[in-house]
This record gives structure tokens, C-alpha cells and sequence, in this order.
């Protein structure tokens, strides 16, 4: 495919009701919440209270790699009420294999993911949103719709706690889809040289959520969300 196809290709799929969900329709009073990377019993419980006391959801994009090490702790947030969603067998970039090979660790870990929790999944996030137009293809071939988002955390960062909190408040109106993390991808993800940041994750949930609802919104799941609005779809291909 030369690049003037490759142009073409994402000239299409940001004009058509196609490509990855981004955001959504403005929902009133609603942005839509997600965590990656869990579950992780360090932080996972703590920000589970904290959605709690602000009666909020959220989806949770998991590992299959921490849901193997963690099986009760996935299913107390489903039990809480949190949608679940597939982030990877492990965190390795999809654009590393072949489109076969992505279809068919995506196919695989859709497969364990619902084995798991007895219920289907609707939704994939790919490990540091790496996408090709093949992949994002494959993706949809293992049978889930791909999902990134329009505003973040930057909890995988080194920065001051207020400094994330404002980079997630320069998102904040109705529609956003918010990326955060429950956890960090190591070694046992298939990311041997990664450094954690310091992160205090539930109470980081608890200011963001907080000056949120300071401005009339509150963090739903991306379930819950649809039920008021509808999905954006943009291209989005990166390394």
C-alpha cells in the first residue's frame, strides 16, 4: 500500500462512522472513565472505594497476564458494578506481530477474558494505543471494537500529583473519554524495563473525580455512557 493509499485509508475512517472510539456525543453531565493495565491489588481496591463514594463507573481495560495473578480481584469489580474490557494477553505492542498473530492474541485473550467472567466483551484498548490500519483491522476480526481516548491521567508519568490532576480537568467536558491506570505493566507483562512512577492512583481518582463533579460531571462506564450518547470513531494509527 503506497502512501498516498495509507492517506486515502485514514481519510475515510475519520470521515465515516468507522475507525476507533475516541469520545462520544456529548452526553450531559457524563464523561466516560477507563483504567488500564489492571488488576493490581495495590491500587485496584482503592480506587474501586473511591468510584464507589462518588457513584460513578467505569471500564476497566485488563492484562490477561495480572487477571491470571489476580482472578477474585477481577471479579469484584465486575461485582461492583465496572465494565470489562480487554487490554492485551500481555502489555507488548501489537504493531510488533504480524496481523495474523494479532488476530489471534486478540481472539485468545477475548476468549480467557470471558471464560473468566462468564460474560461477553465488547471492547479492546491496544497496549499504548498501537495501531496500524491491519491491526486495528485484526482487532475487529477477533470479534471487539477498538477503543483509545480523547483525555488522560498522565499517571505514567513523573510529574506533581496537581499536575495530572490539571491535565485531566483540560478534558473535562461532556463526552471526554478519560484514560487512566490501576496498575503499571512489568516484566511479567512483557515490559522488562519498566520503571513505575510514583502515583498515589486512588487518590489521584478522588481529586479528579472530585473537581469533575465540581463542574456537573460524572465518570461513567463506557456501557453506561452509550445508554446517553453515541460513540465518535477516529483514525488513530501510531507505532
Amino acid at each position: 500500500m503506497t502512501a498516498r493509499d495509507l492517506a486515502r485509508t485514514a481519510y475515510r475512517i475519520g470521515t465515516r462512522p468507522v475507525g476507533s472510539i475516541q469520545r462520544l456525543s456529548p452526553t450531559p453531565g457524563q464523561f466516560v472513565l477507563t483504567y488500564d493495565d489492571g488488576p493490581d491489588p495495590r491500587h485496584t481496591p482503592g480506587i474501586l472505594a473511591v468510584l464507589d463514594e462518588f457513584g460513578a463507573t467505569a471500564t476497566f481495560f485488563v492484562l490477561m497476564s495480572k487477571v491470571r495473578r489476580n482472578p477474585q480481584l477481577l471479579r469484584e469489580v465486575h461485582a461492583a458494578g465496572h465494565e470489562i474490557a480487554l487490554h492485551g494477553l500481555d502489555h507488548q505492542r501489537l504493531t510488533t506481530f504480524t496481523s495474523k498473530e494479532v488476530q489471534q492474541r486478540t481472539a485468545a485473550g477475548k476468549s480467557e477474558l470471558e471464560d473468566a467472567l462468564g460474560s461477553a466483551i465488547t471492547w479492546m484498548r491496544p497496549p499504548y494505543g498501537a495501531q496500524q490500519f491491519s491491526t486495528w483491522r485484526a482487532i475487529r476480526k477477533a470479534g471487539v471494537e477498538p477503543v483509545l481516548w480523547s483525555g488522560t491521567f498522565w499517571d505514567w508519568k513523573d510529574m506533581a500529583h496537581e499536575q495530572r490532576v490539571e491535565k485531566a480537568l483540560s478534558s473535562a467536558r461532556p463526552g471526554a473519554l478519560l484514560l487512566a491506570h490501576d496498575s503499571f505493566p512489568d516484566a511479567t507483562d512483557g515490559v522488562p524495563a519498566a520503571v513505575e512512577p510514583q502515583v498515589e492512583r486512588a487518590r489521584l481518582a478522588h481529586d479528579v473525580l472530585s473537581r469533575y463533579a465540581d463542574r456537573g460531571l460524572q465518570a461513567r462506564s463506557l456501557r453506561d455512557a452509550l445508554s446517553a450518547g453515541k460513540s465518535e470513531k477516529w483514525a488513530w494509527f501510531s507505532k
